[in-house]
């Protein structure tokens, strides 16, 4: 039996670094991604993280099938403030004998509904259950560094009654970040489109690419075109992975 849940996840600062930013200047994901949220779960079980080089931990096998989605909460049109911290490392064979500077962009209090789409029979998934209802965690969870400790109060644990890979007639109001892999255009009643909110009067798009997943080959993060907004979304049926939220009257995208 699967059920799909959720728990608002926040923290003061945020730091998902990007593997791509020179050592000089770091520059963070604004959207928690998959790994990372996998990584919080871990925490929560209390599984063992990297251990051996070249080799995934052991959260992320634990945990990989797992279909998560991410509803910015509390954002500026899906983006979080950032403030520029810098570091100074005096570390002998860091630097060479000379004091290294380096700088983070860092997310100040970043917050996201978590959704978790899970299987009863699992053993796993059922103690996260139980963790999650009850804002219990076997190891601190942050947010991409140590001192970024993150955290959810129980009241935020939620669970739906869904219907998944519904049939979409109509122009639909997405809650969660969702992977844009069409081109998105007005133009086209065949692919994935959008259309005004008459509740928003100022409607936003906010894009972003993020990791889905760690390819175990490269041990690098495999990324994909994403997409957050206020807009209906025209053509919603062409995307993968939507839920309909019964009592709510909206979709979420899992992956």
């Amino acid at each position: 039996m699967e059920k799909l849940v959720s728990i608002d996840l926040k923290a003061d600062f945020g730091f998902f670094r990007k593997p791509d930013a020179n050592n000089t200047i770091n520059l963070s994901y604004n959207i928690i991604h998959k790994p990372a949220i996998l990584g919080v779960l871990g925490a929560v079980l209390g599984l063992e993280g990297y251990k051996e080089k070249g080799k995934l931990p052991a959260y992320y096998e634990t945990l990989k099938d797992i279909k998560t989605g991410v509803e910015p909460l509390e954002e500026e049109k899906g983006s979080y403030r950032k403030t520029n911290i810098k570091y100074s490392n005096t570390v002998g064979y860091a630097n060479k004998g000379s004091n290294f500077l380096t700088e983070e962009m860092t997310l100040v209090n970043p917050q996201y509904r978590i959704y978790l789409l899970l299987e009863t029979e699992n053993a796993w998934h059922q103690s996260l259950l139980h963790n999650l209802s009850n804002a219990q965690s076997e190891f601190i969870p942050y947010f991409g560094k140590n001192e970024f400790t993150a955290w959810w109060e129980k009241t935020s644990f939620r669970e739906y009654s869904f219907e998944q890979n519904p049939h979409i007639t109509e122009s639909i109001r997405i809650k969660t970040v969702f992977q844009k892999d069409l081109v998105l255009r007005t133009n086209s009643e065949e692919v994935v489109g959008f259309l005004p909110n008459p509740d928003d009067p100022i409607p936003f798009l906010y894009f972003e690419r993020l990791p889905k997943k760690l390819d175990a080959n490269l041990m690098q993060y495999d990324l994909g075109e994403f997409a957050y907004s206020t807009f209906y979304v025209k053509n919603a049926g062409n995307l993968q992975n939507l839920y309909y939220i019964k009592d709510e009257d909206y979709y979420v995208q899992l992956i």
